[in-house]
């Protein structure tokens, strides 16, 4: 009787073990897929304050040629404003802003052919467009770190210890507007 007693202890602190390393395991992945993603998103807020810093230049190049245009232009402004502040989502949404008064920008300079020839616009459009390029590579980064994360925390069953531990589903980069969906349509 004591070797079954002994058999059913042992099973159930054999169990018990089993246990605690499948949640440490699974809490560790977690940390350390969390922590990507938040490395991947200061890897695209670096690229993000590299445009930050060339807003006001283009918005003062632009704003010689189209004064008139100040709607469009105190939109970018205050988008470079708002952008980086509150919680993950809002600057997720801040930044598409930013996309959208950049496009509206670039919009309002093909207006002025005298602006598109300028040398400092030029120059300042080459440099948005490499840092644009950047910022794509990242968040393609922080895409596919946020796709893993998540999926960690949504597999059963470690969807039951991400939740037992607090671990919550972080957003995508994803296009905000209908437009930046539609194709483009070229005629020559």
């Amino acid at each position: 009787m004591n070797y079954e007693l002994y058999i059913i202890i042992g099973s159930l602190a054999l169990l018990i073990v089993v246990l605690l390393v499948f949640l440490l395991v699974v809490y560790n992945r977690l940390v350390m897929l969390r922590n990507k993603v938040q490395e991947a998103f200061s890897t695209m807020d670096v690229c993000l304050k590299k445009r930050y810093d060339l807003i006001p230049s283009l918005v003062e190049v632009v704003k010689g040629y189209a004064g008139h245009e100040s709607d469009v232009l105190q939109k970018v402004t205050a988008m470079r404003a708002k952008a980086g502040s509150g919680d993950l989502r809002s600057q997720i949404d801040g930044e598409m802003k930013i996309s959208d008064a950049l496009h509206s920008l670039f919009v309002v300079a093909e207006a002025y052919p005298d602006l598109k020839a300028n040398s400092s616009f030029l120059n300042l459009q080459e440099q948005l467009s490499h840092i644009e390029d950047e910022i794509a590579r990242s968040r393609r980064y922080y895409n596919g770190s946020v796709r893993e994360y998540n999926n960690q925390c949504q597999l059963f069953p470690l969807n039951i210890v991400a939740s037992l531990f607090g671990f919550k589903q972080m957003p995508m980069f994803a296009v905000s507007s209908a437009e930046e969906r539609n194709t483009v349509n070229v005629e020559f």
